[in-house]
């Protein structure tokens, strides 16, 4: 049987390159080899956006129409919204219970998400406590891999502590989730920081050509090259980085030009701005496709969702009879 995977991601706005690169292209080709859950969290969007939740359930059905339009197949993985599924919270519930306060305060997420996301009250218990529920998102499907870059590694390892300390406590049913390394092309958002929605420093997966190019023309570039006949250093520009990405024969090409000072900045954007474009056309056309039949994206779902539950249920089913709560209902 294939090994059980899942990830996911929150509905709190347009997804953009970083997410196309960094994670869709790699679930695309997963399918084939895992048996996957892709999950809308709502529930980790709301712990964020619980002051103006009402675009939730508008970017859920939106953030499944970019999947779907990314190349993500609801026939070959499992598709489903966080919230219908009663069991996370239930497992989050019991987890909660078993998660020592010191484990949570020490999490480097949680602080690096409170230097982000500044100007929001994120002070607050569900915020502190979002580990555990991505712990029971994780392990109600008996996850037993999961895609994550380098930099992001060290985080799973909170999940196998929990794991690991309710099968010492209750019995061994939880298995404990191994790292997939996964090949994520180095992305930066315009302005050089880590993309972000936050920063509002990327290109969405929906942006325009108009807009593409308006973005693209003012990214950082090489900052020693400031005049035409000044050598570049690409492999310290960020449009060369999206060059590597988007456009690899080009950007061979602008590595042989650029530090020759035979091109400039202006013309490289320009160029890097339709090689963008062109590359988002079909993505934008299929999105705008599938949104015009909204009844069709919840039919998939309402499929996705149903198949979920059962594979949730039956994990719940053997927690419930594990730590003694009444199961037989």
């Amino acid at each position: 049987m294939k090994k059980t995977l899942l990830s996911g991601m929150r509905p709190t706005g347009s997804l953009h390159l970083g997410h196309l690169v960094g994670a869709l292209n790699n679930w695309v080709k997963q399918a084939a080899e895992f048996q996957c859950f892709y999950m809308i969290a709502d529930w980790h969007a709301l712990m964020s956006e619980y002051e103006n939740p009402k675009a939730l359930e508008k970017n859920s059905v939106e953030i499944l129409a970019e999947w779907i339009s990314c190349g993500v197949d609801p026939e070959k993985s499992t598709i489903f919204v966080q919230s219908h599924v009663k069991e996370h919270l239930e497992l989050n519930m019991v987890l909660s219970c078993i998660t020592p306060l010191g484990l949570l305060e020490r999490n480097p997420t949680y602080k690096e998400q409170l230097r982000e996301l500044k100007g929001r009250n994120l002070m607050t218990y569900g915020f502190l406590g979002y580990p555990v529920l991505q712990a029971s998102d994780i392990l109600v499907y008996r996850a037993t891999v999961v895609p994550v870059g380098v930099d992001q590694a060290a985080h799973l390892e909170f999940t196998r502590v929990v794991a690991r300390k309710f099968n010492a406590l209750y019995g061994k049913i939880l298995p404990e989730p191994q790292t997939l390394l996964t090949e994520t092309p180095k992305l930066l958002g315009l302005d050089n920081r880590k993309m972000s929605k936050s920063f509002n420093n990327f290109i969405a997966l929906a942006d325009s050509p108009q807009v593409i190019k308006k973005k693209v023309m003012s990214m950082i570039t090489d900052p020693k090259k400031i005049h035409l006949d000044d050598p570049g250093h690409p492999d310290t520009c960020n449009v060369c980085s999206y060059y590597k990405v988007f456009a690899p024969d080009a950007a061979r090409e602008l590595r042989r030009l650029c530090p020759a000072s035979k091109t400039g900045c202006i013309k490289c954007k320009k160029e890097l701005a339709e090689i963008l474009a062109e590359t988002l056309k079909p993505i934008r056309d299929k999105r705008e496709k599938l949104l015009a039949d909204k009844g069709a994206l919840l039919n998939i779902l309402k499929k996705g969702d149903e198949k979920a539950k059962h594979a949730a249920f039956l994990t719940m089913k053997e927690v419930r009879k594990k730590v003694g709560v009444f199961h037989d209902l």
